[in-house]
Parts: structure tokens; C-alpha cells; sequence
């Protein structure tokens, strides 16, 4: 059979082939030290996994689920915008809970992209954004990120350029993979940018808890909702990558929209990990300190890693990973697959972000700190 034309332009997501060499290794028997993917290694709280257990004896918890997930979960969604980033939002019509946020760049671009409009893209940023472009047949208008400019968009710029066929533009703070911050003065151009040009713009973060001591989200912006939809996860700060818990949160009018894609491709969330979700959100800051004294151990010691491979970071990082710059006279391609087959050491290579990722790697901190010393000490050998 032949393939459709639409995956004439997509290619095969790079951990999804690199993660097959790195296992063919391991089956020969070498000890490989994986820093590359941002896959949490801690436990998820236990009273969120008890909450999940408990919510397995119910009667009602392996029967279909409601589209918009339960009014509970919702709820919690509510409580934590509201805790955490001074956000209110309506439970009922203002938060979509998805089966990971992954699936709402989806569900997103189904919702409002037509074949032939424009999406503005960071470079570097998640190659995600690029391949479901690609797939629903729109064009990826990549707009650069420079260490320079902290990684941020040069708004002023863009605007120069003719944006009239652009419908959506993606942005993602805190940034992966360069653990660049907005401020909310950034939040509020954005906003400001996607109303005088008519764009929807989306906010991608799930990064925003991780050594990060000021959480913030673009909905906070007034006016926001009009013009702004916010992603968010609970993979990263709850260590609940697996259980694949999401939401998307805007105006009503646009999550009808999402809703109208997403009710014909699944049947809701299953009821335990949304009682579980639900515990989870509704923690006490002191979860994120206690997760943070972890991240920030691990990270003094990446960062002597990045030192013995004369290696430079990026300032002011937050999230799970350490992004740097290489030494000049090679690539990150280069340099990855020499640690990997010299050192048993699998770090990501910049340039599957985008062209401004090359001359960058990214160093995970979803890694013990025991095998992070192991990596130091084979590097330094």
C-alpha cells in the first residue's frame, strides 16, 4: 500500500529511531548512561497512586468517561490555575483535560488549521510543532530564538513580515529545550501581537514548576483568553509522564472547537488517573521544593559533565535539562554519537530543535545522580 502524501514531509520522531540503537547497544551488553530524554525517573507522589488505586473500586470507574472529564478534575484544574498562577478560570467551559498535552497540539491544530494557513514555529523548539503542521497540510513558518535575545521572539521583527495568512503560533515557557523564561511583559506582547494580527497564539507549558521559583502562565494577561490557549501537563511536575494527564485551557468559544476534534478520536480519560490527577493538583507547594532539592543536585552535577566536555550552558535555566554550547569545530550530531560509542553516554543533539539548535546538546536531569558521577568519571578518564 502507499502512503499517504501527507507523510511525504514528516519523519519518523528522532528519539523514536535514536532510542532503537541505544537498546541494540544495551542487548550487547553496553552500560548505556542515558541522559537524553526528559522522561521523569522519581515516583509520582504516593497518595496520588493510592488515590488511583482506590478510585480502581468504584463502581463506575471502568465505564466510558465524560468528554470534558469529570467535573472533579476539572475542578482541581480550577483550584491549581488559580493557587499557583493567580488564573481564574471557569471549570466548566474555560479547562479541557486531555490524555497528555501532546495530544492537544493535535487536537489544536485540527481544530483551527485549514490546508495552505501559516504557523508560526520557534527555532529551536519542540519538533512536534513542525511534524502535525506538517500532517494536517498547513505551512511551518519557523520564527529564530538566539542565546543573544535569551531565546525569546522578536516580535518587532516578525511583524514586519507579511503574517496575513498565519492563523497559530506556538511558543513554550519555560522553553524546551533552552530552559529560557518569559516575563510577563513577554506574556503581555505576546497577547498584544495576537490580537493586532489576528492570531491564535498557544502557549506550551509544562516545564513551569521545575527550579523554577516563579511560575507563570500567559493566561494571567488581561484579555488573554480571547486570543491565547495554554497547554499544560502533569508529566513533568508530578513525575506522571506515563500516565499521559493533561489539560488545554481558554475561552469557551475556542474549546468548543478543540472539543468538536477531540470527542471523535477517544472516549474520555479513564476514571482513575483523573482521581489521581485531581490528588495531584491539589498538593501543597511543598511537593515542588522537595522535587526541586532532587533536580537541583542532579544539576550541579550536570553541569560539571558540560565543564569536562568543555562544554558552555545557557544562563538562567529553568526545567528538567541543561542546554550547551559546544565546542567549535564539531557538530552536536558529531558529539553525541562519539559519547555514545566511546562513552556508553547518550546526551540529545540540538539540531533535531531546528537549525539555531546546532552547536547546542541537551543534557536530561531525569537521571540518578549516581550515573550522572559514572558519566563524569568516564568522560574525565
Amino acid at each position: 500500500m502507499i502512503q499517504a502524501n501527507r507523510l511525504s514531509q514528516v519523519q519518523e520522531y528522532y528519539f523514536s529511531s535514536k532510542l532503537r540503537e541505544v537498546r541494540a547497544l544495551e542487548a550487547q551488553g553496553k552500560p548505556i548512561i542515558n541522559l537524553g530524554i526528559g522522561s521523569p525517573d522519581l515516583p509520582p507522589p504516593m497518595q496520588v497512586v493510592e488515590g488511583l488505586t482506590k478510585a480502581l473500586s468504584r463502581s463506575a470507574a471502568h465505564q466510558y468517561q465524560p468528554y470534558k472529564g469529570t467535573s472533579d478534575f476539572r475542578n482541581a484544574i480550577q483550584e491549581f490555575y488559580k493557587s499557583h498562577y493567580s488564573v481564574e478560570l471557569v471549570s466548566e467551559t474555560e479547562i479541557l483535560p486531555l490524555m497528555g498535552s501532546k495530544e492537544g497540539i493535535l487536537h489544536i491544530s485540527m481544530a483551527f488549521l485549514n490546508e495552505g494557513d501559516e504557523v508560526l514555529i520557534p527555532n529551536p523548539g519542540y519538533p512536534t510543532y513542525s511534524s502535525v503542521t506538517e500532517l494536517i497540510g498547513a505551512k511551518a513558518v519557523k520564527y529564530e530564538l538566539s542565546e543573544e535575545r535569551n531565546w525569546l521572539p522578536d516580535l518587532r521583527e516578525l511583524a514586519k513580515n507579511d503574517l496575513s495568512k498565519v492563523k497559530l503560533m506556538w511558543v513554550n515557557y519555560p522553553h524546551m529545550p533552552t530552559g529560557a523564561s518569559a516575563t510577563k511583559q513577554v506574556f503581555k506582547d505576546l497577547v498584544a501581537f495576537a490580537k493586532q494580527h489576528q492570531i491564535l497564539v498557544v502557549n506550551d507549558n509544562p516545564y513551569s514548576f521545575i527550579l523554577n521559583e516563579h511560575p507563570l502562565s500567559i493566561l494571567e494577561v488581561e484579555g488573554a483568553k480571547e486570543v491565547v490557549l495554554e497547554l499544560n501537563s502533569l508529566s513533568k511536575s508530578f513525575n506522571m509522564s506515563g500516565w499521559r494527564v493533561g489539560m488545554v485551557c481558554g475561552s469557551e468559544e475556542n474549546l468548543n472547537s478543540i472539543l468538536k476534534v477531540k470527542s471523535n478520536m477517544d472516549s474520555g480519560m479513564f476514571y482513575p488517573l483523573q482521581a489521581g490527577a485531581a490528588i495531584a493538583l491539589r498538593l501543597s507547594k511543598e511537593w515542588f521544593r522537595s522535587l526541586n532539592e532532587t533536580y537541583l543536585k542532579r544539576k550541579k552535577l550536570i553541569l560539571e559533565l558540560t565543564e569536562a566536555l568543555n562544554c558552555i550552558p545557557t544562563k538562567d535555566q529553568t526545567g528538567m535539562f541543561v542546554w550547551a554550547k559546544i565546542p567549535e569545530g564539531t557538530t552536536s550530531e558529531l558529539i553525541v554519537d562519539k559519547l555514545l560509542h566511546e562513552y556508553d553516554l547518550f546526551i540529545t543533539p540540538g539540531f533535531i530543535f531546528g537549525s539555531q539548535g546546532e552547536g547546542y546538546v541537551r543534557f536530561s536531569l531525569c537521571t540518578p545522580e549516581e550515573m550522572i558521577k559514572e558519566a563524569i568519571k568516564r568522560v574525565k578518564q
